[in-house]
């Protein structure tokens, strides 16, 4: 390129924005996710979860559909590690890609003073360092249940 369109690509931000990236943004690099589409992935389950969990709303309370749905639901986001009680549908809306996010390996393994950094614990992950059960995990994005918390050891050759 020649010095005067050089000067003026300087002056173009290639890089557009909506207004939701700039949440995006900060949860990607905060908890270290490399992939868009994965931020995504929680976005879009969030969505799912919270589309349920208003329809679930809408019913009779004394419907027993609705009872025994909802405690199927809270259970398995209870499970998950992503709400902390079982006791109502509130609990649904506050799910977000962060809670996701929260669960993945790396963050864990800071949590449990496994690593000091998330970078570090990214990269003991990818080398397959850690492993949880008798399994080897090398994917950063593996989500923790809280059943699995307890089972996340070192991989016996590191």
């Amino acid at each position: 390129l020649k010095h005067h369109e050089r000067k003026l690509l300087k002056k173009v931000d290639f890089l557009w924005q909506r207004e939701g990236d700039l949440r995006e943004g900060k949860v990607m690099r905060r908890y270290q996710i490399g992939n868009r589409e994965e931020y995504v992935k929680y976005n879009r389950l969030c969505g799912l979860i919270r589309k349920a969990a208003s329809k679930l709303k809408a019913l009779d309370v004394a419907d027993n559909y609705r009872l025994e749905t909802t405690a199927k639901l809270l259970n398995q986001l209870y499970e998950m590690g992503l709400v902390n009680t079982k006791h109502s549908l509130a609990e649904c809306d506050r799910v977000t890609a962060s809670a996701f996010a929260r669960r993945r390996l790396p963050v864990m393994l800071v949590r449990l003073k496994f690593a000091p950094t998330l970078q570090q614990a990214v990269k003991f992950v990818q080398h397959g360092h850690v492993r949880i059960g008798p399994e080897v995990v090398t994917d950063p994005a593996f989500l923790v249940t809280r059943t699995n918390e307890d089972f996340i050891t070192w991989a016996d050759q590191s």
